[in-house]
């Protein structure tokens, strides 16, 4: 079991992540791929296979499996905090991270499993090996996780406009009650299964809550205490949006089409550019497309643009 410990101080520095965290997404995606048991991630499975054919993605894959094999411990050097604010920035800190604390996350990980020998230069902090694995997580990112992004992205969404209600609506303690029935919280400690025995003792740094689409069955936290507290937590996959309808992307245009699937979720137009990997730009030819067609609706709100899908947009989604 984990019991994370809360003072007071705590309860008023809970935070849940504003966004899927893509590092998080990729590391946990990687794992699934060899867990074969979990429905919700089949047809995500049939579908990167295609792009696992190339030869680089396969490689990259394998790679890092290497050092986050499924199930399993991996260094948290892998996810920094900084992939908050994007996978650039992520990878940018996963570059710059000190060659001290790589050499105890790699003696960490030598515990449970035989190492290859190029983890000898990660350990030592070269630049080398951790370029190679930055590259390595990008082209990862790239084959499992992107194109399943709006999924990803929809379903946080819809978790975390919940948790955040239920916060406005009851304060921390109705955020954390809603964790259950796969954790319990008994003041001051939240209680969740985990596959060791362990205590987290938060010291008044709060920690921060993230939501995540690969995250399945069991949460996962930092496995070093002194690190700010994170707690990696799976979303539902009830009502998960069904792939992207053919006859759409034959109709309107692959990109299009997209734009018209997640103008579903209500969105404004910047969302829309960070949830399909668009420019500005082009979010705006499409929605002035979609909106002179009837298909969607368009309301300016201050600098922000909402859309929404009329009737005729909604039949056509089916």
């Amino acid at each position: 079991m984990l019991r994370i410990h809360f003072t007071d101080r705590d309860l008023a520095r809970v935070r849940v992540a504003a966004a899927p965290d893509p590092l998080w997404e990729t590391v946990l995606a990687m794992q699934k791929l060899t867990l074969d048991g979990i429905p919700a991630f089949a047809r995500w499975r049939r579908r990167v296979r295609e792009g696992l054919r190339e030869r680089d993605a396969r490689a990259a894959v394998r790679f890092l499996q290497t050092i986050a094999p499924p199930a399993r411990y991996f260094p948290d050097f892998l996810t920094p905090a900084e992939s908050a604010c994007g996978l650039k920035a992520g990878l940018a800190a996963l570059r710059g991270t000190p060659a001290d604390r790589l050499g105890r996350e790699v003696g960490l990980m030598a515990k449970y499993h035989r190492l290859p020998g190029w983890t000898r230069g990660l350990a030592a902090g070269t630049s080398a090996a951790l370029d190679q694995v930055a590259g390595a997580l990008q082209l990862a990112h790239d084959t499992l996780v992107a194109p399943q992004w709006t999924s990803v992205r929809t379903q946080v969404d819809i978790d975390r406009a919940l948790r955040s209600r239920l916060a406005v609506e009851n304060g921390t303690l109705g955020l954390l009650e809603s964790l259950r029935p796969a954790f319990r919280w008994e003041a001051p400690v939240l209680t969740v299964r985990y596959p060791v025995d362990r205590d987290l003792h938060l010291g008044g740094r709060g920690i921060r809550l993230v939501p995540s689409y690969f995250c399945w069955d069991t949460p996962v936290a930092l496995a070093d205490d002194d690190l700010p507290p994170v707690l990696v937590f799976p979303v539902s996959h009830e009502n998960e949006p069904a792939p992207l309808p053919k006859h759409l992307a034959i109709l309107l245009g692959r990109t299009r089409a997209a734009v018209l699937y997640a103008v579903a979720g209500r969105p404004t137009s910047g969302e829309l550019a960070d949830r399909l990997g668009i420019s500005a730009a082009a979010v705006s030819r499409h929605t002035t497309v979609l909106r002179d067609a009837g298909l969607i609706a368009s309301r300016r709100h201050g600098a922000v643009v909402l859309h929404n899908l009329t009737p005729m947009g909604a039949s056509l989604l089916g």
